[in-house]
């Protein structure tokens, strides 16, 4: 038998918990970042543009406002590379990189989003040459900080970095960087989680992709994703089906060829995928919405549930 003080307890432990877990992502702030990063004004964000500039500096600002740490001077890692396909080296190109400490582990979960698109290319049958990035990938930086200011109030079990990423359209090579001087060693790494496209689908559809490698990820997405709004899918993960194995398609691919687990959540491609139409205007703010509480609500599932060394 409980004895009425224990009962009571256990009712109060339960209540502050589930309200806790229950909290959900600033919809208004969520939809006025995308809105503020696929702005004409960034003329698309290609690495090292001024739109790039205006970008990394929105987000720089938001981390010290959530008060994140960093293990890198003013929260930037700056990085060169060669761009093959223009036969271009870019210099100083620029991750945002934020930290929580964890309360139980030292095994970092990295949640990742790049925040870099295409720029300004040919213009439209509309006379449009901006490509706005508005889902891709304005989508997944805006629940980036979202999540970053949730977890910054309810402190996770693992250390979080939070990594905003440049040069994803030029061959993931803000990943590459990042993984190429981390601030800490690579085992220390528990998983990746990565955001790209995740705003629209017409199918009310989200992919969690990864868990074929791990299917241990799959059990816990499952159980936190139960009638879930969108539909949490899996998939786009299996070896040998060409273009429908999305593992080297977005910033998880680094962490994949480190033998690092990962989870990628994105929506399968539309008709403004890569275009000037993909625009603020084209998203689906309800779809949207659900899709990061639900990616936070995984989030602390897998937070709560993977081992804590």
């Amino acid at each position: 038998m409980v004895t009425p003080s224990k009962s009571i307890f256990s009712f109060f432990f339960f209540l502050v918990f589930s309200v806790g877990i229950a909290q959900s992502i600033d919809r208004e702030r969520l939809l006025s970042d995308l809105k503020l990063l696929s702005a004409d004004e960034l003329k698309g964000r290609k690495t090292l543009s001024e739109g790039s500039s205006q970008a990394r500096k929105y987000i720089q600002s938001e981390f010290q406002r959530i008060g994140l740490k960093t293990q890198y001077m003013d929260y930037l890692q700056y990085f060169s590379f060669e761009n093959r396909r223009e036969k271009k080296k870019y210099e100083n190109a620029v991750n945002v990189i934020g930290f929580l400490p964890g309360l139980a582990s030292r095994k970092i979960i990295v949640i990742t989003a790049h925040y870099d698109h295409l720029g300004v290319g040919r213009k439209n049958s509309k006379g449009d040459s901006i490509y706005n990035g508005a889902d891709d990938n304005a989508s997944g930086t805006a629940a980036l900080l979202a999540l970053a200011e949730y977890f910054s109030k309810n402190q996770p079990q693992h250390p979080i970095m939070f990594a905003a990423l440049d040069g994803e359209e030029m061959g993931l090579q803000g990943a590459k960087a990042l993984l190429k001087d981390f601030p800490f060693p690579l085992d220390n790494i528990l998983m990746n989680i990565n955001m790209d496209m995740i705003s629209r689908n017409d199918k009310g559809e989200i992919y969690a992709s990864g868990t074929y490698y791990h299917p241990e990820l799959k059990i816990i997405l499952e159980q936190a994703a139960v009638n879930s709004v969108p539909i949490l899918k899996f998939g786009h993960d299996q070896p040998n089906t060409g273009r429908e194995n999305w593992t080297q398609s977005s910033d998880q691919g680094p962490f994949f060829d480190e033998n690092i687990m990962y989870i990628y959540f994105g929506v399968e491609d539309h008709e403004d995928y890569h275009r000037p139409s993909d625009e603020f205007e084209n998203i689906n703010p309800d779809f949207y919405t659900n899709a990061v509480n639900l990616i936070l609500k995984c989030t602390l599932a897998l937070d709560q549930k993977l081992p804590k060394e």
